[in-house]
């Protein structure tokens, strides 16, 4: 068995060389020759992203798998194709158009030999530029997090669970005792959806026995347009409520739903309804049916915790401008679409005049 697999899901990445910026910075790494492996998915792209992933694989063969999807399954579908190829001791996933620095597999893994982690995560860096300069530092996660994990370190990782492409896993996590190559594709993460890791990383982090975190920015995360977190659609809309939907799913199939209830009522809130609602709201959105699309938003969340409001982590972390829209949307969605509307066309006015 191979020491690592990386998997990376790719659509049409080939513009402005995003995707051999990361190709590179993962042939690059500094682990021992032949203890890796990446495994790049192409999902159906349109550009010639196919085209340089081939090109790879022959100038870099048994390190470099190219893997084509006839079909777009979205990442978690390329994901999926990819995980059931994947050898590796351990499993990393990196978006197509970020990159990391040359040590970083090597220090994550490092990082769990000497401590006996079974998942490392470290912080990372948003930036405009392809290069190693480092920009606006994102801790990842935190230290009161990290060590062999208990009911109190599960509860801070399910509260603040992190990027989870910003981490290694012991293959068990994810794959569980799954052989390598007897499946041409595994049912791991959903497909045809956006946010499909929101909807998974909960069973990661409750499967993990012992959490590790290097509080250095090693990955490097790209920030353009046509990012699926720049990018605001009813689509994406639909399928940020569908990933939470399958994140409580999950919860209760797994069997951890009932002893981090607190927990996971919080982040289905800020998934499913919070980010959703105020994605939805600004009008340079326009998003089709925009009112409508609101109130039955509103009264799914309604419905599935009533007494949202009251959560702990509600009342400590959304902020107080969110909850008193939120609280006026649960008493009259119409009372709260005009005071919104209005509440913007002045603050829209005020930075005209200025």
């Amino acid at each position: 068995m191979l020491e690592l697999s990386v998997i990376v899901p790719v659509y049409n990445m080939a513009s402005d060389g995003k995707l051999k910026f990361c190709l590179d910075s993962l042939i690059a790494q500094t682990m021992p020759e032949g203890s890796y492996e990446i495994i790049a998915v192409d999902d159906c792209s349109t550009d010639e992203s196919w085209d340089i992933l081939r090109d790879y694989m022959e100038r870099y063969p048994g390190k470099f798998i190219a893997v084509h999807s006839d079909v777009n399954l979205h990442q978690g579908g390329a994901k999926n194709i990819g995980l059931a190829r994947a050898r590796g001791e351990w499993l990393g996933f990196i978006d197509a158009d970020d990159w990391v620095v040359p040590t970083y597999y090597e220090r994550l893994i490092r990082k769990a030999r000497e401590t006996g982690a079974d998942m490392v995560g470290c912080d990372y860096c948003l930036t405009h530029e392809h290069s190693y300069k480092v920009g606006e530092i994102v801790h990842n996660n935190s230290f009161d997090q990290t060590g062999p994990l208990d009911k109190t370190r599960y509860k801070k990782l399910l509260i603040e669970t992190g990027s989870l492409v910003v981490k290694v896993y012991k293959r068990e996590l994810i794959v569980g005792d799954y052989e390598h190559g007897t499946r041409e594709k595994l049912d791991i993460f959903p497909e045809n959806i956006f946010y499909e890791d929101n909807a998974v990383c909960n069973n990661w982090m409750i499967r993990a026995t012992h959490f590790e975190y290097i509080q250095e920015p090693l990955y490097f995360y790209y920030q353009h347009g046509t990012s699926t977190v720049h990018s605001i659609s009813k689509k994406n809309l639909e399928d940020r409520m569908e990933a939470g939907r399958l994140l409580l799913e999950t919860a209760k199939k797994e069997g951890y739903f009932d002893e981090y209830r607190p927990e996971i009522e919080f982040q289905f809130t800020v998934l499913f309804y919070v980010n959703t609602l105020f994605s939805a709201m600004p009008r340079k959105y326009r998003v089709q049916n925009c009112y409508s699309f609101t109130r039955e938003l509103g009264r799914q969340m309604k419905e599935t915790f009533p007494d949202f409001q009251k959560n702990p982590y509600y009342i400590e972390k959304i902020h107080p401008e969110e909850k008193k829209l939120i609280s006026l949307q649960m008493k009259s969605h119409l009372l709260f679409y005009i005071y919104y509307r209005l509440l913007w066309f002045y603050r829209d006015m005020r930075a005209a005049a200025k």
